[in-house]
């Protein structure tokens, strides 16, 4: 199987490029790649490069992901979200070959409480949200055998996350404040690399099975909860590690205002991927915890 991953660079991709391996042959780009385009500015390029190589399985990891930044670049964000991932599907279903999409809980608007599910209606806060809706539609509306993966809350510990700058945080101020009004499942990039792999290999026995998925770990929590879940575990996988700060604080989302609107409720369901793949997701905590151990 000849597999072409888009993306290679970032949390995401830097995990597929191990768990894609054993599938078959990866040519793994980036943005800056020079034998063969990759950089998603350039759908033409991109295009090219599908036509070029002539895989039987595409991984598109890239994405325009700076979510504040996409409030003031919205065309940039366009091209990478939507319009690249869109020319990719259409070279896709002239090889017949397979597409593998990552899109976001950013597509709905966070209201009620229940986990969304695939068939809820998207209504996206921000431009970030809005373009990678867009990217799902063009992927569909192109005709190629396509697994779209919609996720929430990733992190890796290779590069910057969330738990990394608490722990900072929390070795320099006596006092955090968190946001206590927005609920999700923090989801590891290596376990989104693993179910795709998964995924592809039951998609060439069961290719009826294409389609629109959530995947994200079981459980939720706050970002609140989540900053005390790390400082907790922190000191228990190293106890040289000097937290001074006492206190994490509640806070709404208003206490820090941001260009671009969150969902307070990003909550997905995942029953949809368990049942028809054969999986269980693991518990947030697990993975949060497997990562820190790594990182300490």
């Amino acid at each position: 199987m000849n597999i072409l991953l888009f993306g290679k660079g970032g949390q995401v991709g830097w995990e597929l490029q191990r768990s894609l391996s054993v599938l078959g042959t990866v040519t793994a780009l980036d943005f800056d790649s020079t034998e063969h385009c990759g950089d998603f500015a350039n759908p033409a390029g991109v295009a090219e490069t599908v036509r070029a190589l002539r895989p039987d399985v595409i991984v598109n990891a890239a994405a325009h992901t700076a979510v504040d930044k996409a409030e003031s670049e919205a065309d940039f964000a366009r091209t990478l979200n939507a319009t690249t991932p869109g020319a990719i599907a259409q070279e896709a279903a002239k090889l017949g070959a397979w597409l593998v999409h990552y899109s976001t809980d950013y597509v709905f608007d966070g209201s009620g409480s229940r986990p969304w599910v695939e068939a809820d209606t998207p209504a996206p806060l921000s431009v970030y949200g809005r373009t990678k809706l867009e990217g799902e539609q063009l992927i569909a509306e192109a005709g190629a055998k396509h697994l779209i993966l919609r996720t929430s809350w990733v992190y890796a510990a290779r590069g910057g996350n969330f738990a990394k700058t608490m722990l900072r945080l929390a070795q320099e101020r006596e006092r955090l404040t968190v946001i206590d009004d927005q609920w999700g499942a923090p989801t590891g990039a290596d376990l989104l690399a693993d179910v795709t792999a998964h995924a592809i290999q039951h998609l060439q026995q069961h290719p009826e099975h294409a389609g629109l998925y959530h995947c994200v770990a079981a459980g939720e929590t706050t970002w609140n909860a989540y900053a005390k879940y790390v400082l907790s575990r922190a000191s228990i996988e190293n106890s040289a590690i000097k937290i001074i700060a006492n206190e994490v604080t509640p806070v709404p989302t208003s206490a820090f205002p941001t260009p671009a609107a969150r969902p307070h409720n990003s909550r997905l369901n995942t029953a949809k991927l368990q049942t028809t793949f054969g999986l269980q997701m693991p518990h947030w905590q697990a993975g949060v915890a497997r990562m820190l151990a790594e990182i300490l």
